[in-house]
């Protein structure tokens, strides 16, 4: 749990750094703005995971697929964590919507959904705000700590 904090908190401060570290016109500007506020929306976004953390009530399967995602983050496996993240944020569910009446094969379509299977970005607002957090940093991270490019997710935003 620390490790995950202090890794996520870690990436934090490498992006502010890199939002301070510029230039004076382009912090001004109007993409420079746009960088600083998104930098300080993910940090409060995050703020709710760091006290589940703190506390240690973060539910199971959230916290062994954000330990996959950080794991792989520390191993420079873009991709690997990418597809850890989409695993958590949309899961494995045939209707990952939460879609379960469809017609005259709804029983079969229903017995399919699984508590494992269920998109945590649904859940909840907060868990949505904190997981999108958590995308920001993996592609700051990979910005910053990049690897080969066949382990590397392409990003537009880089």
């Amino acid at each position: 749990m620390d490790i995950i904090t202090k890794f996520l908190k870690f990436l934090l401060g490498v992006w502010a750094k890199e939002l301070n570290a510029r230039e004076d016109y382009v912090k001004r500007s109007v993409q420079g703005k746009l960088n600083s506020a998104t930098q300080k929306q993910t940090e409060s976004y995050l703020r709710p995971l760091f006290r589940k953390l703190r506390k240690r009530n973060l539910p199971a399967d959230i916290k062994e697929s954000i330990t996959d995602i950080i794991k792989f983050m520390l191993q420079r496996e873009y991709v690997k964590a990418n597809d850890a993240y989409l695993q958590m944020a949309i899961g494995n569910a045939p209707w990952p919507i939460g879609v379960t009446m469809v017609g005259i094969h709804a029983r079969t379509g229903r017995e399919k959904i699984f508590s494992k299977h269920v998109a945590h970005v649904l859940n909840d607002e907060t868990q949505r705000k904190y997981i999108q957090g958590l995308k920001r940093l993996m592609t700051i991270c990979q910005k910053h700590f990049p690897t080969d490019p066949s382990k590397c997710v392409e990003y537009n935003a880089l």
